[in-house]
């Protein structure tokens, strides 16, 4: 008697169809598990196996009286290779869906990357200035305001009108991230990264402050 040794379950399968196929004779449940045992096939496992081999069609079951009798003939194994093809062009069929589901994201991801008014890049760049223009005026306020107030009052106006446009720039900014969020179907933070902003972009606060 053969001593058992650790097989997959596929192989266990083959194990248990060989013996049908060799022999070609009709087998109780009883008769198979000792042969397959023989075998190495783990005696545990053979009741399952030769249940999955039943139910995939492989093996052919019948009930006389009292006991279970199971048979197979060697031409099963061309239903083995049918399942195995079948299973082989769903995978592909379900691969083709996928495929046609991540072209389509991308490709609408692609139109909403689209600069439309070739504008996007300027908008950045120039919120960028004026937001640097507006930290250094800060910078110079803070500094002259113990000095002539004319001066500290033109300096204010100025800063007042840098950010307003600041402002105006922000506004144009947002109306894209709405455009891309609303219209193309991107996420908030998609749209951010594509605009280059962060979740923290907001308009700029007036810190002017008075003595």
């Amino acid at each position: 008697m053969g001593g058992t040794k650790r097989m997959s379950a596929e192989e266990k399968r083959k194990v248990i169809l060989d013996i049908y196929h060799e022999s070609k004779d009709v087998y109780t449940e009883k008769e198979i598990i000792v042969l397959a045992t023989k075998a190495g096939v783990n005696v545990n496992t053979i009741p399952d196996i030769n249940t999955s081999l039943v139910d995939d069609g492989l093996v052919d079951k019948d009930k006389i009286g009292g006991s279970n009798f199971f048979w197979s003939f060697p031409g099963k194994r061309d239903r083995l290779l049918q399942l195995e093809h079948e299973k082989i062009l769903t995978e592909i069929e379900v691969t083709k869906v996928k495929l046609v589901s991540a072209e389509g994201k991308l490709a609408d991801a692609k139109r909403g990357r689209e600069d439309e008014d070739g504008q996007r890049a300027k908008k950045i760049a120039r919120l960028r200035e004026l937001a640097e223009e507006k930290k250094s005026m800060e910078g110079e306020l803070e500094s002259l305001k113990e000095n002539d107030p004319q001066v500290l009052a033109d300096l204010k106006k100025e800063l007042s009108l840098v950010t307003d446009a600041a402002n105006r720039w922000t506004d144009n900014i947002f109306t894209c991230k709405s455009y891309l969020t609303k219209k193309r179907g991107m996420s908030s933070k998609e749209a951010c990264s594509l605009l280059g902003i962060n979740s923290e972009f907001d308009y700029p606060e007036d810190k002017i402050s008075t003595r």
